[in-house]
């Protein structure tokens, strides 16, 4: 008896399992992030679960945990009343994200732009110009600094910046015509022509009405700044002249090639400095379209990652920790308080902005990166709204809190490698091109090959992702001279896979994104583009 009871339960069971199991075609995709069982190759579909998840989870700390009474960012979890002008300058960019991906309605975000506006428009400003700190409640300053309680023109940037974007996505009638309109009131009256007004040709980051100009920092490059210069130059109403910028801004060591970790970069400082050079200027200014005498901003961008990364894969110290899929140093937390984490300033802190802040430039290994920060680490760096400001491997430490300014650049960046949205909504506005103009800012003229894509120095190959939205592998293809190209898909012995391009014709200075296609196995591939009068190659390892 007790054995047929033991084989109807058996049978019992067997059948739960089979019914659970249903059509396999419809089987529920396990989550990347809690599923132990996911397999070590990701499929774009997971990808894509995750991307989501991390974008609208760091989202809710603009939207959920923004200040009740401003609508404004909040330094920092924990800060209560004080809110910050860059960081909610960010925050507005992940907005306009949740609205375009559903997480919010346009009708939302109208609502929760239109209250912030209206504060930004009675808190205190300083010939235009709003403080980095402020009290979210009164709009009164709170000053960053004993001499720092005026405007901060770096953070007034970042602030308008988000704005103006904001005013070129929500282009409807009604409420959002009225958000357009509070938005240009606020940019025609940043004075940033007044932070040059100190008689010696240079522009200012700070001004305090008890204390002047003592703070005495023009904005230098090459840092965060460029956004403020291109801002600054674009003013329909107090623009600076092209001087102030070639005055201040460049300095001798701009364009003078220098290598680091086995890449070239062309402005900087060692090592190229913390990764938000890379990322705060750049969330809605879109380096691909970005030349000048000195540099093509998409480039020092690229090779500023990969120096960053390079250099924690093969040059930091080995008890740090790094890995392939934990990297990446920028400003942030650390177990001292505070700093500016770099390959010149290193204490073993990763910050998970640097690597995803770095999507569009390291899409492969930026992706590496988040599934480890999600997966790995027994959970102990996700938070409430998305991932911990950062953690050290060799303290055994991990931030408590999230910071504004790290959680803008995560939904940003992802967004712009996903679909390009900020990029494109903020760069064609015609004063913004009028500013970069101004700077001697071009879109670039490639040499024939394939500018977009760097090599790992140690691989000698490309490693890409195949793209979790569109479902393909994408290479730039650039051809300077007119003329008819063929542009071949071949294994790594040679063997032709696919003619992408047959005795096609092309024009001068092109630059296409090309599919590779959506059928392809992983592994390791040549690229091989020729015409009658040049031949490139590149080697792709796709994943």
């Amino acid at each position: 008896m007790i054995q047929k009871q033991l084989l109807f339960y058996c049978l019992l069971l067997m059948c739960a399992l089979l019914s659970c199991s249903g059509d396999p075609d419809k089987a529920p995709v396990p989550d990347p992030t809690t599923d132990p069982d996911t397999p070590l190759t990701p499929t774009t579909t997971e990808d894509r679960a995750l991307l989501d998840k991390v974008q609208e989870t760091t989202f809710r700390y603009f939207w959920d945990y923004a200040h009740p009474a401003s609508g404004m960012a909040r330094e920092r979890t924990g800060s209560g009343d004080l809110v910050t002008s860059g960081g909610t300058g960010f925050g507005v960019q992940a907005i306009i994200v949740g609205a375009q991906r559903g997480w919010i309605t346009r009708a939302q975000a109208t609502e929760r732009l239109t209250k912030l506006t209206d504060f930004l428009a009675t808190a205190d400003r300083f010939h235009g110009v709003w403080p980095h700190w402020l009290n979210g409640s009164t709009g009164a300053v709170i000053p960053f600094s004993p001499k720092d309680n005026g405007g901060d023109l770096i953070e007034t940037s970042f602030l308008m910046n988000g704005l103006l974007t904001a005013r070129a996505y929500f282009d409807g009638a009604g409420q959002e015509a009225a958000l357009r309109t509070k938005i240009t009131q606020l940019w025609e009256t940043v004075e940033w022509d007044w932070y040059a007004s100190r008689g010696n040709g240079l522009l200012y980051w700070h001004w305090s009405p008890n204390h002047a100009w003592e703070m005495n920092m023009p904005i230098r490059g090459w840092n965060e700044g460029l956004i403020a210069y291109v801002l600054a130059l674009a003013s329909p109403t107090h623009a600076i002249s092209p001087e102030v910028y070639q005055n201040t801004w460049v300095n001798a060591s701009f364009g003078q090639p220098q290598d680091f970790a086995g890449y070239t970069l062309k402005m900087g400082p060692s090592y190229g400095g913390p990764l938000f050079f890379a990322h705060y200027s750049f969330l809605s200014l879109d380096p691909r379209q970005m030349q000048d005498t000195y540099t093509n901003y998409w480039q020092q961008n690229q090779h500023h990652t990969m120096v960053n990364r390079s250099y924690s894969l093969k040059f930091a110290p080995q008890g740090y920790g790094y890995a392939e899929n934990f990297w990446g140093l920028t400003a942030s937390d650390d177990p001292d308080g505070y700093a500016a984490h770099s390959p010149t300033n290193d204490n073993g802190t990763v910050a998970p902005t640097a690597a995803l802040g770095s999507f569009p430039y390291t899409p492969y290994y930026s992706m590496q990166a988040l599934r480890n920060f999600y997966k790995g680490f027994g959970g102990r760096l996700i938070g409430e709204y998305g991932l911990k400001d950062a953690h050290n491997k060799t303290r055994n430490w991990t931030a408590s809190d999230h910071l504004a300014i790290d959680q803008g650049p995560i939904v940003a960046m992802i967004e712009n490698y996903r679909s390009g949205l900020l990029w494109g909504l903020f760069t064609d506005l015609p004063e913004i091109q009028n500013g970069l103009a101004k700077a001697g800012i071009r879109k670039p003229t490639y040499e024939t090959g394939f500018p977009l894509e760097v090599p790992d120095v140690f691989t000698n190959q490309v490693d890409l992702l195949k793209h979790p939205d569109r479902e393909n592998y994408f290479v730039g293809v650039a051809t300077k001279e007119a003329g008819v190209y063929t542009l071949k898909l071949l294994k790594e012995d040679g063997t032709e896979v696919k003619t992408i391009w047959n005795a096609a014709s092309k024009a001068a200075n092109g630059l296409e994104q090309v599919a590779l296609g959506a059928e392809l196995v992983a592994g390791k591939y040549k690229l091989l583009l020729s015409s009658s009068a040049t031949s490139k190659e590149v080697t792709l390892f796709l994943h």
